[in-house]
């Protein structure tokens, strides 16, 4: 099956690299290029792309809003979005997230990489690099998120109630970065039974991907980080 991505960033030379780079990979090819975050929307309605490489700071309608308008659409559910961005530890990791980014990707990143994180992607799971994973954490505590009953992470904690044990088990593990493989691992279980858990979670809690789940991890107080 080949991967369908759609390109959007307002530097032309970066879009042409993106370009050549992902073009020549058997299994992708480029469907579309944006030059802000409108086009990128309208051009993942209309091309069925299956990942867009999003930066954020783009004239307009930006990258983050982009994003959102794409997670927000009952037609593009099956779409994964992957934010590229110059700097990974900021405000947008929580931000993207929360828009419904799957992951991110550093500008800076080996082109080995970015081909990983469209494949990653594509087959629906988070990519949160160690630092981005690192900031997302810092983010939250930063800012006290917690089941405390008030906002998204009251809601949210009320959401888990619908989670059995088991699945609030692998939630936690999710959202600490392993892969099934590993939690599969963890729990002596296979990674098909994993995969189970981690889906029924997805549903129950209403989150697009493993990306998701770990932003309902951690608001939710779910997995408290200790402060290094």
């Amino acid at each position: 099956m080949t991967i369908k991505v759609l390109l959007a960033d307002d530097q032309t030379l970066l879009r042409s690299a993106f370009r050549i780079l992902v073009d020549s990979e058997p299994d992708m090819r480029v469907v579309g290029e944006a030059c802000d975050g409108a086009q990128a929307y309208e051009l993942a309605r209309s091309t069925g792309a299956d990942v867009v490489l999003m930066d954020i700071r783009m004239p307009g309608v930006d990258g983050l809003a982009a994003t959102r308008m794409i997670s927000q659409d009952p037609q593009l559910t099956a779409v994964r979005v992957v934010i590229l961005t110059t700097f990974e530890v900021d405000d947008y990791v929580v931000q993207s997230l929360r828009a419904g980014a799957s992951g991110f990707l550093g500008k800076g990143a080996e082109p080995d990489e970015l081909l990983s994180a469209i494949r990653i992607a594509a087959a629906g799971e988070a990519l949160l690099s160690p630092v981005a994973t690192k900031g997302l954490i810092t983010k939250f505590l930063a800012q006290g998120e917690g089941a405390d009953g008030a906002g998204p992470a009251g809601r949210g904690a009320e959401r888990l109630a619908t989670l059995t044990g088991r699945e609030r088990e692998v939630l936690v593990l999710v959202a600490g970065g392993l892969s099934n493989d590993e939690i599969a691992e963890q729990l002596a279980v296979s990674p098909l039974t994993v995969k189970t858990h981690v889906n029924r979670a997805m549903a129950k809690l209403g989150a697009r991907d493993r990306a998701q789940l770990v932003v309902i991890a951690y608001e939710t107080g779910l997995v408290r980080p200790r402060v290094q």
